[in-house]
């Protein structure tokens, strides 16, 4: 039976898996369920169950057949679901291990309770021989990528594998109970991870709005703004948000749509000076934000800062230290600069070549 692929439609945008948990660890599911997985159209050798993401799975089943090579093992697993090929590669000390045996010396090296570091490294190989070379009716554990092979079956390019000692048959019991809980907690679960499947969160909204001021800032070019310049570029954040009350229920007193803009204004332009995007120049009842990319006054006064006290003793060999610069530029140009403002133009007038920096927190003047 040839596998199934995923439809192109239905399939969730590969930039969007790292959201799964489930990608990013060993995924222990049932062998029928990794044979009738569908493989992803964007990226080849991914696979989705309910639409998690998978490429890496943790199997503990029977060996059902058996074929070596002189690089690797090939067994058939059975965890009672069904059977997969899995390919399990042998270490440069398996192979050596098969070799003839390399005699380091008469006995005497070891003698008389001494350590013979040939011999421990013989029983090393020895074991780890009989950990790897598995037997029909064994119990083999292994972990690695899902492939599908050019005859269009499904097998696992192990990376860890090993004999599973079981005699009273615990680890088989523990694995069959703990894998239906994983399939009910997680796998079962169906996880949307198209961004517009539900309704904005309050933390999507604030990220969204951050981002439509700081396009209004590329396109028109903004050195100076207040609050209202930009309110009405929010509006549909608000207007497109769902209603979470049904037509039966009672309406729910709450924050009308202009305190809701008022609000998520506030918050998106208390982020972008947290980020260094805009400052106040000055604090007063007039709130007018200036644009740090587009602010020539607050540029030129940096430079004249790192241009003047770079030529001093002090910081000829080294240059200014970042505190030093936005202590200077406080006092020269406005108190309400932060840190992360002064590091957006150090960054601008650096890749501009007007500065350059001479460690991770020095500047001076060409």
């Amino acid at each position: 039976m040839q596998p199934a692929t995923m439809d192109p439609a239905d399939e969730p945008a590969s930039m969007l898996w790292g959201l799964d948990p489930i990608f990013s660890a060993f995924a222990r599911l049932y062998v029928r369920d990794l044979l009738h997985m569908a493989e992803s159209t964007q990226v080849p050798g991914i696979y989705f169950y309910n639409l998690h993401p998978i490429y890496k799975v943790d199997v503990l089943g029977t060996v059902v057949y058996k074929r070596e090579r002189d690089d690797f093992f090939c067994y058939g697993v059975d965890d009672g679901t069904g059977v997969i090929n899995c390919l399990c590669w042998k270490n440069d000390l398996f192979k050596e291990a098969e070799g003839p045996t390399k005699s380091g010396g008469n006995g005497s090296d070891g003698a008389e309770g001494g350590f013979n570091p040939v011999a421990e490294l013989e029983k090393l190989r020895q074991a780890q021989q009989g950990r790897c070379r598995l037997e029909i009716g064994e119990l083999l554990r292994v972990r690695g990528p899902v492939k599908t092979s050019r005859q269009q079956q499904r097998e696992i390019m192990a990376s860890t594998y090993y004999k599973v000692n079981d005699p009273v048959m615990a680890v088989q019991i523990a694995w069959m109970m703990e894998v239906p809980q994983l399939y009910r907690q997680c796998y079962d679960k169906l996880l949307e991870l198209r961004p517009n499947a539900t309704g904005d969160s309050a933390l999507s909204s604030l990220s969204k709005a951050t981002n439509i001021i700081k396009d209004f800032f590329k396109q028109r070019s903004v050195t100076r703004f207040r609050p209202y310049d930009v309110q009405d570029l929010l509006q549909p954040l608000i207007s497109s948000q769902p209603q979470t009350a049904s037509a039966d229920t009672e309406p729910v007193a709450g924050p009308s749509a202009c305190q809701q803009l008022r609000q998520l204004l506030k918050e998106a332009l208390q982020i972008l000076q947290d980020e260094g995007v805009v400052y106040r120049k000055v604090k007063s009842q007039d709130e007018v934000y200036h644009v740090t990319a587009h602010d020539t006054d607050l540029r030129i006064a940096i430079k004249d800062v790192i241009r003047e006290d770079s030529q001093r003793e002090k910081y000829a060999e080294k240059g200014c230290h970042i505190l030093h610069i936005l202590s200077a530029v406080r006092q020269r140009h406005s108190l309400n600069v932060s840190k992360a403002t002064l590091e957006l133009v150090l960054k601008s007038l650096e890749c501009n070549s007007d500065i350059v920096s001479t460690s991770d927190s020095h500047y001076t003047a060409f």
